[in-house]
């Protein structure tokens, strides 16, 4: 009883501080000392500056052999394919609307990771969570984009091509950063002190404001809209997406802090892109900010069990 009290507060202690934090934005948001322009320029400054500058820290100064874990990688990017794969199948049968098919898929299988993965994995483990997560995040982060766009170009008749879209990953920050950020790692390359404080100042402020920003944003009225269709990707996305990454990872052998990466970047909540990507689509933006709000305050809860169950029956 004791052990099973142990594990539950250390879940809680993941989880608890990101709640939290997004709790306070949202109460911030309510009394209009966080508005909505400061809402866009933080998320524009965690987006271009200090995650980047996050992720690049922690990558240059880690082990590469402990950044560039193919294995995991792999593990990652194949629980994608799988999950997507069931999603649609699954849109196929259940969802009547063309138009919705496309955005119940996105946000099954698209995930929050650059700010809830990251955060639940360095509450977990410290840098070394953030290390073993950063180029994890950015292969499967590619894939996301891939994959959003077959399935959208399908479901809303659209012609995102893939050229346009290879561009923008290639100019995304968090993967231009971690790109610079490898050879620092391979060849040992220590910065200098004065680099490195800079550096950390603006790191230190990645999680707290993009949490604060995220629940400044919360738009809880989106609940409403389209509840059938978000169930599907929020079951998909919270419950499905999780036992598929966790299930590959134990059946290639994974234990300990990489099993608990998989855990924790797959039961991050529905991205934020996904709404974006829709909005600008001409799609059901609604239904698309609904699985978002949804999936965000349900990460919190599944997340903290799933610590627990996997803590208490994987050895």
């Amino acid at each position: 009883m004791n052990d099973l009290i142990s594990t539950f507060a250390f879940s809680l202690s993941i989880t608890g501080p990101i709640f939290i934090v997004l709790f306070l934005g949202t109460l911030l948001g309510r009394y209009r000392l966080i508005d909505q322009a400061f809402i866009e320029t933080g998320s524009k400054l965690v987006f271009t500056v200090t995650l980047p500058t996050l992720l690049f820290i922690n990558i240059s100064q880690a082990s590469f052999a402990q950044s560039a874990n193919l294995p995991l990688i792999a593990t990652g990017l194949i629980a994608t394919l799988i999950t997507w794969l069931i999603i649609e199948l699954l849109a196929a049968k259940l969802i009547d609307s063309d138009q919705d098919r496309g955005v119940v898929v996105q946000g099954g299988f698209r995930s929050n990771m650059g700010i809830f993965g990251l955060a639940y994995c360095f509450n977990a483990y410290g840098n070394e969570g953030l290390v073993t997560a950063s180029l994890y995040l950015a292969a499967v982060t590619i894939l996301f984009n891939i994959l959003s766009i077959i399935t959208l170009n399908r479901s809303l008749r659209k012609n995102l091509g893939f050229r346009r879209t290879s561009l923008g990953i290639a100019k995304n920050p968090l993967i231009i950063a971690i790109t610079l950020a490898l050879p620092f790692s391979y060849f040992n390359v220590e910065l200098p002190d004065i680099a490195l404080t800079t550096g950390e100042y603006f790191a230190n402020m990645t999680l707290p404001l993009a949490l604060m920003c995220i629940g400044a944003s919360l738009d809880f009225k989106a609940i409403r809209h389209s509840l059938n269709a978000a169930a599907l990707a929020c079951t998909a996305k919270l419950l499905l997406a999780p036992a598929i990454a966790v299930g590959i990872g134990i059946l290639w052998g994974f234990r300990d802090i990489e099993l608990g990466v998989l855990l924790l970047m797959s039961s991050a909540p529905t991205a934020a892109a996904s709404y974006v990507m829709v909005k600008a689509l001409g799609g059901n933006a609604p239904l698309a900010a609904n699985i978002i709000v949804i999936t965000t305050l349900g990460s919190l809860f599944t997340t903290s069990v799933a610590i627990v169950l996997i803590t208490e029956l994987v050895a």
